[in-house]
C-alpha cells in the first residue's frame, strides 16, 4: 500500500483515505464520493478493526460480504482498495495503542472501555500504510470524528480531516451497518433517535437555549417507545464533547441493537 501510494505522490497526485469495516452502504459511498470529487486518487480500507470491540460486543457477527463490497467499490471506480490482514495488523508482540486523552473520556468512551484506543490505533496505521491527503469519516460517528481530528493534530500526521453529514433514510433514521440486524418493528421503532434530534432542532429554532430542557424533549420522545433504552443524551461541544453545546448526541438500544446518532440543534434538521 505505502509503496503504491509514493508511486502515485511521485506523479504529483493527490491521495483521499475513506476508512471503512466493509458491510458498505449508501453512507460510505457518499464518503467515496466526496472524496473522488476532492482528490486525484481514491484509497478505501476494508478492516473489521478487532480491538476497537471491547467483552461481549458484536466482533464476531458484524457483518462481512466481501463480494458485495468489493463489486460496490468497482462501480465506485475507486483506485485500491487495502485490506490488511489482522495479523499483520497486529502481531502477536505488538505492544503499542495510540490513547487520545480528553475527548474519549464520555459517552462512547465510557460505554466502550478501550474503544476509542483501538480507534486511534488503526486510523493512526491506516493513514501511516496510505499516507493521504484528505480522509474522510462520517458525522453519524460524531465522537470518533472529534477523537480522529484531535489524533491529526497533535500528532502533526500532515491529514486533513474531512466531515460528510449523516446519510439518512427517508424516515430519519442514520444509515449504519448495524442497522441490518433490526427486526420490522425494530426498525421502524429506531426511527424515534431522529425524530427526538428534530424535536431538539425545532425548539432551538424557537428560541429554547437551555441544555436541560432540550435534552429533556429528546429523552421524552424516547422514552414514549417501549423497544427504545436510551442510554444517554446530551448536548456537548462538537470538538471536546464537554458540556454545554449544540451538538445533540444519542445512544440507545433497540432491542438488542445499540444505534448511535447526532445533530447539531443550532442547525435545521435534514429533510
Amino acid at each position: 500500500m505505502l509503496e503504491a501510494s509514493r508511486r502515485w505522490r511521485g506523479e504529483g497526485r493527490s491521495i483521499g483515505l475513506v476508512p471503512t469495516m466493509g458491510a458498505l452502504h449508501s453512507g460510505h459511498m457518499r464518503l467515496i464520493e466526496t472524496a473522488r470529487r476532492e482528490s486525484d486518487v481514491v484509497v478505501v480500507s476494508v478492516f473489521i478493526n478487532p480491538i476497537q470491540f471491547g467483552r461481549n460486543e458484536d466482533l464476531e457477527r458484524y457483518p462481512r460480504d466481501w463480494n458485495r463490497d468489493s463489486e460496490m467499490l468497482r462501480q465506485a471506480e475507486v483506485d485500491a482498495a487495502y485490506r490488511p490482514a489482522a495479523e499483520e495488523m497486529y502481531p502477536p508482540d505488538a505492544a503499542t495503542r495510540v490513547h487520545v486523552s480528553g475527548v474519549t473520556d464520555s459517552f462512547e468512551g465510557a460505554a466502550r472501555p478501550g474503544h476509542f484506543d483501538g480507534v486511534a490505533t488503526v486510523v493512526t496505521k491506516l493513514l501511516a500504510a496510505v499516507a493521504p491527503d484528505r480522509s474522510y469519516f462520517g458525522q453519524k460517528d460524531a465522537q470518533q470524528v472529534a477523537v480522529v481530528k484531535r489524533l491529526a493534530r497533535d500528532l502533526d500526521l500532515g491529514v486533513e480531516i474531512r466531515v460528510v453529514p449523516t446519510v439518512r433514510e427517508p424516515d430519519g433514521l442514520a444509515l449504519s451497518s448495524r442497522n441490518v440486524y433490526l427486526d420490522a418493528e425494530e426498525r421502524k421503532a429506531a426511527a424515534n433517535l431522529s425524530a427526538a434530534l428534530r424535536e431538539a432542532a425545532e425548539a432551538y429554532a424557537s428560541g429554547e437555549r437551555d441544555a436541560v430542557r432540550l435534552r429533556s424533549r429528546i429523552a421524552a420522545r424516547l422514552t414514549l417507545e417501549p423497544l427504545v433504552q436510551l442510554e444517554y443524551a446530551e448536548l456537548v461541544d462538537a470538538a471536546t464533547f464537554q458540556k454545554p453545546g449544540t451538538l445533540a448526541v444519542i445512544a440507545a438500544r433497540v432491542g438488542k441493537t445499540r444505534l448511535i446518532d447526532n445533530h447539531d440543534v443550532a442547525k435545521p434538521f435534514p429533510g
